[in-house]
């Protein structure tokens, strides 16, 4: 739930939350919803770690009225076709490989939203319900709900955005299957103390939150240019570039630049983060994208291409996305 969702939103570095205003919304700011004319559709498609696991969503989202708007969305990020070799070996102590099985691991996270226009002028705000579900094989899995609440606020075409994420915590709790935990609870031969208790059937997710700033800047010829930026914050201490024991701040910034609201070309940076080398030496690590879109008639096609800082090619994620305005059907 913290990947991020959209080809356009990767492209700028998911700095999105001032100004989103689409069926994608639902993941970034639902108060973005409203600003959706009638319905619409997406669907997204990402690699990652060299094609090992796949990533897709799809969302949908629609007006109810000049005040009010909902959507839903699923996401799931698996990696399928694992190996299980817990019976390699027989009861003999023969290996036999046609007791391999495969498996898959899968988290999924189900989001409806609702966003409702606030009786002071330019305030918006969006809720968002998550159910989580994650499998692991027959091995465990496990269900989780969380809720979100999102602000946007518009004066003179400067927008300005909060997210609040998981607010309540968002809790997870497991069910691990001990038959099959009990296949593996003596195979770790080097470090006999691990393996030998059951994991915790607990798990939280802390809240978050993101402030957003954007602006859209127009040009002659047709030309534009769009200026988002993000702070991330986790309530805790960490890498990112601005850390204590209260709050860590990861900034994100991202553009877009628009000819004819036809074609657009992409580009952002975020995830900074210190980072201590080996030597000793400290340096402060970032994350460049790019990304590239075009719109015509209601339908909308974004390509990004992330991790631009990884040293191996294999490691770069190519994230498709085609969105739909659903009212040239009508």
């Amino acid at each position: 739930m913290n990947i991020g969702v959209d080809a356009r939103a990767f492209g700028m570095s998911n700095a999105m939350v001032a100004h989103t205003g689409d069926v994608n919304s639902g993941y970034w700011n639902p108060a973005g919803l409203l600003k959706i004319e009638d319905r619409e559709a997406s669907l997204m498609h990402a690699n990652y770690f060299a094609n090992i696991a796949q990533y897709d969503y799809a969302g949908f989202a629609t007006k109810i009225d000049d005040r009010s708007a909902w959507g839903a969305s699923i996401i799931r990020f698996g990696v399928d076709d694992i190996l299980n070799t817990t019976e390699l070996i027989d009861p003999s102590g023969n290996i036999n490989y046609n007791r391999i099985s495969l498996f898959s691991t899968a988290d999924y996270g189900v989001t409806f939203s609702y966003a409702r226009k606030l009786p002071i002028q330019g305030f918006q705000y969006g809720v968002n319900a998550k159910v989580i579900r994650r499998i692991i094989g027959n091995f465990a899995n496990s269900w989780g709900f969380g809720f979100d609440v999102g602000l946007q606020f518009e004066k003179n075409d400067w927008k300005f955005g909060l997210m609040l994420r998981d607010i309540t915590t968002t809790y997870n709790i497991w069910n691990i299957d001990e038959d099959e935990f009990a296949k593996i609870r003596n195979a770790q031969t080097l470090n006999p103390l691990q393996n030998q208790d059951l994991p915790e059937n607990s798990e939280i997710t802390l809240p978050k939150a993101q402030l957003g700033m954007a602006k859209k800047f127009e040009f002659h010829n047709d030309m534009s240019l769009l200026a988002s930026t993000n702070l991330n914050m986790q309530f805790q201490q960490t890498n990112d570039l601005i850390s204590n024991s209260i709050v860590s701040i990861d900034p994100a910034l991202g553009f877009e630049f628009g000819y004819n609201n036809l074609v657009f070309a992409r580009a952002g940076a975020g995830n900074f983060q210190r980072i201590t080398q080996l030597d000793g030496s400290k340096n402060i690590g970032l994350q460049p994208n790019i990304g590239l879109g075009f719109q015509y008639k209601g339908i909308s096609i974004d390509y990004a291409l992330t991790d631009l800082g990884d040293q191996s090619a294999a490691l770069y994620s190519n994230v498709f996305s085609v969105k739909v305005d659903l009212s040239i059907f009508r």
